[in-house]
């Protein structure tokens, strides 16, 4: 993902969830994501420069509807537009905001996301690569059975464009897509089902970078949580773990 703080049209600049045993999904994540000499997460969860990326709130009775999943707050030109063409195309509205000024939506497979105006440019901080590493959203996609059908569903309800990206499956070739903010720079990605996406939920996967993914993989099951899928590099290194915290949320580990 090319730099996620910049303000565009399908980019992607926070997400939330609220959960059952608040205290408990805290610490978790405050042990997984604050790994490394210099972790890019702070205990309370916001990054370490102090911007709020990720929100763990209590499951109240407000949010109880809501379904466990993290879901991704997605920038676009005009909310009650996109949340109108997402009921029309089969989602469903989770929570709408009475002045339009954010959604809480249901796509058709079942993933919950947020959509948000295009936030002013001056509200987010500048990542011109001269910065220490900060804790970010480093990318997200979405594994579906019927990724075809589903990058429609986003194409038309958030604005994004596509980009086949060729997958080879037991000798059967077929494409996954990267869907692209208005600026043409990859946002998120949207999966088939097989292959190495096999098994996964059907649900939006956040990719949090840490500072030491093998100590962050190391803490999953010590706080509750299970390691679903690790992979490994050429040199032998965790390049991306995904895992199931204790109230069976996914999320995915990759190195800062």
């Amino acid at each position: 993902m090319r730099d996620p703080f910049i303000p565009r049209v399908g980019g992607i600049l926070s997400a939330d969830i609220a959960v059952p045993e608040h205290e408990r999904e805290v610490r978790f994540h405050a042990r997984v994501l604050t790994t490394g000499e210099h972790p890019l997460w702070r205990e309370d969860l916001m990054n370490n420069a102090g911007t709020p990326i990720i929100g763990l709130g209590p499951r109240s009775a407000e949010y109880d509807h809501l379904p466990l999943q993290w879901m991704p707050h997605i920038q676009v030109a005009d909310v009650a537009a996109s949340a109108k063409r997402a009921l029309a195309l089969g989602g469903k509205a989770l929570m709408l905001d009475e002045k339009d000024r954010w959604a809480v939506l249901l796509d058709p497979d079942g993933a919950a996301f947020g959509i948000v105006p295009v936030v002013p440019a001056g509200a987010v901080p500048p990542a011109d690569g001269t910065t220490a590493p900060v804790g970010h959203i480093a990318w997200a996609d979405l594994t579906v059975p019927d990724a075809a059908a589903t990058r429609e569903f986003y194409r038309q309800v958030v604005g994004w464009k596509v980009q086949e990206v060729e997958m080879e499956d037991a000798g059967a070739r077929y494409a996954d897509f990267n869907m692209l903010a208005d600026d043409g720079h990859p946002a998120a990605g949207i999966c088939h089902a097989r292959g190495v996406n096999q098994g996964l939920p059907p649900t939006w996967m956040l990719y949090l970078p840490v500072g030491d993914l093998a100590e962050s993989v190391r803490r999953v099951p010590e706080e509750g949580g299970t390691i679903i899928k690790a992979t490994r590099g050429r040199d032998g290194a965790y390049a991306c773990a995904v895992v199931r915290d204790p109230v069976g949320a996914h999320l995915s580990l990759v190195p800062g």
